[in-house]
């Protein structure tokens, strides 16, 4: 516990620090409460991605022998040109969201090219999607957990530290100074009884 000092002044500090960490304890709570939620979600949204990704990969995997074909051009038309994010914010911290991904227009001739190409292309491109939101979800659950802890600290740095420590320092000033006024009231009675004692002896006299 750090050293204070016993005066008025620091009483005032001191309720002022405690009505402020009171203040902003059930705001870092629900803050706390929104990232836990959060998270969930995101897992929920990882489980389900990877699902997608797990029944696509196995829908594709007859045309994958031919995308290994000599002269194969397939790979040109399913590159990303794009990739788009936007930021979401969650109980205030900016997280990304696939907004779209841009792939290069398709041009090929369509009685030249085998009848597989279209739907593969379609199909690649949709489990490029997919892989891409699969990576952003667990970007966002990177920084979703690095602000959990850091919010959970806060949390904890205010119930378990600041605020009993500020209580327990309000505490002490005041039995401090209600003791510094009782003693001046004694010391001031007595002073009184000793001025009334010399008053009525000179009266005597």
């Amino acid at each position: 516990m750090a050293k204070i000092k016993f005066t008025k002044g620091e009483l005032k500090r001191q309720r002022d620090a405690l009505k402020q960490f009171e203040h902003y304890l059930p705001i870092l709570q629900l803050k706390k409460q929104q990232l836990q939620i959060e998270i969930e979600h995101v897992h929920q949204r990882l489980s389900l991605k990877a699902q997608d990704i797990d029944d696509l990969e196995n829908e594709i995997s007859d045309w994958a022998g031919l995308l290994k074909e000599p002269g194969d051009f397939v790979s040109k038309w399913i590159e990303p040109d794009r990739v788009i994010t936007r930021n979401l914010n969650i109980a205030g911290i900016d997280i990304p969201v696939l907004e779209r991904i841009d792939f290069r227009k398709t041009e090929y001739d369509l009685f030249l090219t085998p009848l597989w190409v279209d739907i593969t292309i379609e199909k690649i491109r949709a489990l490029i999607v997919f892989l891409e939101e699969e990576k952003i979800f667990n970007a966002q659950l990177e920084i979703l957990r690095k602000e959990l802890r850091i919010t959970t600290q806060r949390v904890n740095l205010f119930e378990k530290i600041k605020i009993p420590e500020c209580k327990e320092n309000v505490r002490l000033i005041r039995i401090y100074l209600g003791d510094q006024q009782t003693n001046a009231v004694g010391r001031s009675k007595i002073a009184k009884n000793k001025i009334e004692k010399m008053t009525l002896e000179v009266a005597v006299l």
